[in-house]
């Protein structure tokens, strides 16, 4: 009894300095991991703070280097290639996208309601990017005709907000709030259409009363599709 006693004191303590180690370590890769990850967002604001200004295809490794005051081989090493940080940057302005627009919207209630949500926080999205720009659509421009990992990730992200609107729409519909025989897909085309024009006319002509005239737009939309029974003007 005493010998098995003696023999497990030792194994004891040795593995208790054993799984100390263990979790020293953990911890200490959990803090560099943490740390790997902070300075990744920082590149990626950085990244999407210069997208916004000169575009995707403008963002160089020597540029973010230079702005975050790191080193380029430091920058380089968080995403390996220049196409895998323009993705980032993609990825980075859709995940606030939704933030902004779309998560805020889902508490409104279902139908038009919920609709009219999404258009508002849209276009309050949009009265900011019309100094800063929207990654949507100068990006829309410079790869349209550019297939490749980039354009790919931009679309997927464009078409994922577009569905969203389009399940929307189709609820909208599925409540009797917007006329049934309608093909969502137009509806969702018209909105969307505002949007662009607002764009342009906007940021690019500078044209006074955009966003009021594509407010109205947005308006006329629902009066136009909306149900016999049911009032678009005061849902």
């Amino acid at each position: 009894m005493s010998l098995a006693t003696s023999n497990s004191k030792p194994q004891a303590r040795t593995g208790g300095v054993s799984a100390l180690g263990s979790k020293r370590a953990v911890k200490s890769a959990g803090r560099a991991m943490h740390k790997g990850q902070q300075t990744k967002a920082t590149i990626v604001d950085a990244a999407l703070g210069l997208a916004t200004q000169i575009g995707i295809e403008g963002i160089s490794i020597g540029a973010l280097a230079e702005v975050t005051q790191m080193s380029k081989s430091g920058v380089f090493a968080h995403f390996g290639s220049r196409e895998e940080l323009q993705i980032s940057v993609v990825r980075e302005y859709h995940n606030r996208f939704e933030a902004e627009v779309f998560y805020p919207a889902m508490q409104a209630e279902r139908g038009l309601a919920r609709l009219r949500a999404l258009f508002s926080n849209w276009m309050k999205r949009i009265a900011i990017e019309i100094d800063s720009g929207c990654i949507y659509i100068s990006g829309a421009v410079e790869f349209d005709d550019r297939p490749g990992p980039v354009r790919d990730a931009l679309a997927a992200t464009v078409k994922t907000w577009l569905d969203a609107v389009l399940r929307a729409v189709k609820l909208a519909q599925q409540c009797g709030h917007l006329r049934a025989e309608v093909e969502p897909s137009q509806i969702v085309f018209e909105i969307h259409g505002l949007i662009l024009a607002l764009h342009y006319e906007a940021r690019f002509l500078k044209s006074p009363g955009s966003i009021d005239r594509a407010n109205r737009g947005f308006e006329n939309i629902l009066t136009r599709y909306g149900s016999p029974s049911f009032s678009t003007a005061t849902a």
